[in-house]
């Protein structure tokens, strides 16, 4: 890829990404988007994605990405599948080394997202989507009348099973402790939900499946004992979430989880860099709210283009 200036350079190519390319592109600003593999991201990876407005009857993840892409793409946004290997965020114009080459933009989108911490269980990659989820939000309604178990003891996960609990005929909640580290506000809705049963003290440590979960075999760390669990899906709400941030250390801020700390205007510490989507500090990680930051950073970048750069 040659070396060539932008105007936007977009890294990552999920929900925020392409929103922020698409919405860049009509304000007809010259736009790249570079995604190491296929557009999407997490969305990318999921079957049937039922929260995202418009779609009545759901929408595959990697056809929703592929709409986004065309949707900027049409406004003249472009698109390179090369890996970014480093960045130089802090001077004029930024410098974005790939696999591919350079690129170089007045200002850059950071939309690279975060990957889900797993429990690194054999199996647990290939069964991602067939009944291994790490978002209940994204994925319960699709057990709704069955049988699932959370892993976790945090608020997250607590609140995922209340949310779980809603629609499933039951859930099991397996922590590794004997007490939960929620919030005292979750107990009382948790202990008066009559599907929800507690597996303490446990870890799980194998998937049973054939071409889809049929349970876990957990561990009970004080007793020694194995135990089987049957259930259609597994939801890991308690291992937490990598953002990708690696290649920014030391330039952006990041809270000490590593996420980006970007308010809701999506502007970082760096004049002309913005963060969207899931590298951004945020209290929810969906594609909607990350749609919604792609918007967001487009607006405050063609603000930042013709006050800043053009002033």
């Amino acid at each position: 890829m040659a070396e060539k200036l932008y105007d936007v350079v977009v890294i990552g190519g999920g929900p925020g990404g392409y929103t922020a390319a698409l919405y860049a592109a009509r304000a007809n600003l010259s736009v790249v988007v570079l995604e190491k593999l296929t557009p999407g991201g997490q969305m990318g990876t999921t079957d049937v994605i039922d929260n995202y407005p418009g779609f009545p009857e759901g929408v595959n993840g990697f056809e929703l990405a592929m709409q986004m892409k065309q949707g900027a793409e049409r406004f003249g946004a472009e698109t390179q599948l090369a890996e970014v290997t480093q960045v130089e965020l802090s001077g004029e114009p930024k410098v974005i080394h790939t696999t591919d080459g350079v690129v170089q933009a007045y200002t850059v989108v950071l939309a690279s997202g975060a990957h889900p911490r797993e429990l690194g269980l054999p199996g647990e990659q290939e069964l991602r989507g067939r009944g291994v989820s790490y978002c209940a939000t994204c994925d319960g309604m699709f057990y709704r009348g069955k049988t699932v178990a959370v892993v976790g003891g945090g608020n997250t996960a607590v609140s995922d099973v209340l949310y779980l609990s809603r629609m499933c005929q039951k859930v099991y909640l397996i922590h590794r402790r004997d007490e939960l580290r929620a919030s005292k506000v979750y107990l009382d809705p948790l202990q008066k939900a009559g599907n929800v049963e507690f597996v303490w003290d446990s870890e799980v440590k194998q998937l049973l499946h054939g071409d889809t979960v049929t349970g876990v075999r957990v561990h009970n760390k004080k007793t020694g004992q194995d135990r089987e669990i049957p259930c259609d899906g597994l939801f890991v709400a308690g291992v937490g979430y990598i953002p990708n941030s690696q290649l920014y250390q030391g330039q952006v801020d990041l809270d000490e989880a590593g996420y980006v700390l970007a308010g809701e205007t999506t502007k970082t510490n760096l004049p002309g860099v913005f963060a969207v989507g899931d590298l951004r500090k945020k209290p929810l990680r969906q594609v909607v709210p990350a749609a919604s930051d792609g918007a967001v950073a487009a607006h405050f970048i063609e603000e930042y283009f013709y006050t800043t750069l053009k002033g």
